[in-house]
């Protein structure tokens, strides 16, 4: 029986709406705070509580679907295959701890390797970004409209200042060139955030060396609506199920980034 996406659509929203009322009610309480790969890699109560709540609900409600999300309690998932929620409960953890802010959960439901709908809910400024594919993006109630080309010199690229340092995975010298030749950079510490800014034309391209699928996911569907181009730093897309390279732009910005600012080193 073929799935009723208008109704997935509707219950993925609702569901996004009380986790996110979830996390606003949790500072009220104290939050214990741990760490993940490194010292700086941090993880909450909060993140495995949320994560824990989408878990049950959608294996009570679609259980034939499958759940990769950031914190492990979900599937493990080697394949595209079926309908998968690729899931982020708090993206920018560290801003959680430190700012109350800049935050986001980010989910993206793709069926079969193609991305179908894509949330980002900015918990704390309460906006809402959906896409369903082929069926254009929004910021709540508002359609955003699609994205025009724009030069380098007069782009704001989304990059982390620790790609401009030496490092193992690209050619840092291209990238402070880059960071010199464009109008501007930001960033804003989540991956969800600053995808919900490529679609809203707030950045003209965000891009980084190293992200999950549970960081993108929801905002590839986003941007992808509004006509921004996502693959990995390669040029290939990004099969969601693996960690890699990432870049979202604005069509004609993508292809000037990877071609001549972009120099892998893995």
């Amino acid at each position: 029986m073929p799935l009723d996406w208008g109704m997935i659509d509707r219950y993925a929203k609702s569901l996004i709406k009380e986790a996110g009322h979830r996390i606003r009610l949790s500072f009220a309480r104290e939050i214990h705070i741990d760490t993940k790969a490194d010292a700086n890699d941090l993880v909450t109560d909060i993140d495995r509580e949320i994560e824990q709540f989408f878990i049950s609900r959608i294996r009570r409600d679609f259980p034939d679907h499958r759940i990769l999300g950031e914190e492990g309690f979900g599937d493990q998932v080697e394949s595209s295959e079926g309908v998968i929620w690729i899931l982020d409960p708090i993206d920018g953890t560290m801003n959680f701890v430190h700012q109350k802010r800049n935050f986001a959960i980010s989910l993206g439901i793709y069926a079969d390797g193609a991305g179908m709908l894509g949330y980002i809910y900015d918990v704390m400024a309460d906006d809402f970004y959906h896409a369903f594919r082929d069926g254009g993006a929004y910021r709540n109630d508002e359609r955003l409209p699609q994205l025009e080309p724009t030069p380098l010199n007069e782009a704001i690229i989304g990059v982390n200042a620790s790609w401009v340092c030496p490092n193992r995975y690209v050619d840092h010298e291209r990238i402070a060139r880059l960071v010199n030749e464009c109008r501007g950079t930001r960033s804003y510490g989540s991956a969800a955030i600053e995808l919900a800014h490529v679609a809203a034309g707030r950045l003209d391209a965000y891009m980084s060396m190293r992200l999950a699928p549970w960081d993108i996911a929801g905002g590839s569907v986003i941007v992808g609506e509004v006509g921004a181009v996502t693959t990995d730093l390669r040029g290939m897309e990004n099969d969601m199920i693996t960690k890699g390279t990432f870049i979202a732009a604005r069509p004609g910005l993508h292809e000037t980034i990877l071609k001549d600012y972009i120099d892998l080193k893995i």
